[in-house]
């Protein structure tokens, strides 16, 4: 069994993610992405929404979508969401391949995760591969050993993040380019993101 692993805060969870997410299924030719919202995660500072929230609109963006799945496993182990500790449950509850998906600026801040040789010999990394960002430069910067464990996953640029939507949100913008109508009415019904 091959299986990405997708962490974030996904606050909220956005096209970008879902994007991702199955571009990975595609060219790594994976059996299934899980995205695992984090209960905290230890590199980001201020708040985020609550866990449950995060987590249910999550669940709502990838309902009906082959291949993908939602594990609450780094937020019901609570603290900080360390991905080392994440791979070394999954791979007692859940023995298979794995590809830790993630975008060029996190590979960039690789060096300053907890463990970060520990995840190497545990997984592959997935890369996101959007323009304007070229292979070259993102290897440039990348130990061997990070280099030798990269597999791309090229897709096309959505220019959207989670801050820019929160602020889009609580200006009253229109999201639907960039948020499924599930993930819409949830932050509506719970007055998520208003000032």
């Amino acid at each position: 069994m091959k299986i990405g692993i997708l962490g974030g805060t996904f606050d909220p969870p956005h096209a970008g993610h879902l994007e991702f997410a199955r571009a990975a299924l595609e060219h790594l030719r994976l059996d299934e992405v899980i995205l695992l919202p984090a209960h905290r995660n230890p590199l980001k500072r201020g708040r985020s929404s609550p866990a449950k929230d995060r987590l249910e609109m999550v669940r709502r963006m990838v309902e009906g979508e082959p291949g993908l799945a939602v594990s609450d496993i780094e937020i019901t182990r609570g603290g900080p969401s360390y991905t080392v500790d994440t791979l070394m449950e999954l791979e007692v509850a859940r023995p298979a391949q794995y590809w830790l998906l993630l975008g060029t600026d996190a590979v960039k801040g690789f060096d300053v995760w907890k463990n970060p040789q520990k995840i190497l010999k545990m997984c592959r990394l997935g890369v996101a591969l959007r323009p304007p960002a070229k292979e070259a430069e993102i290897m440039s910067r990348a130990t061997p050993e990070l280099a030798g464990k990269i597999d791309w996953v090229p897709m096309k640029p959505i220019d959207i993040s989670s801050t820019g939507l929160r602020d889009r949100i609580a200006q009253g913008k229109g999201l639907t380019q960039f948020l499924s109508a599930a993930v819409i009415q949830y932050i509506k019904q719970n007055h998520l993101y208003e000032k």
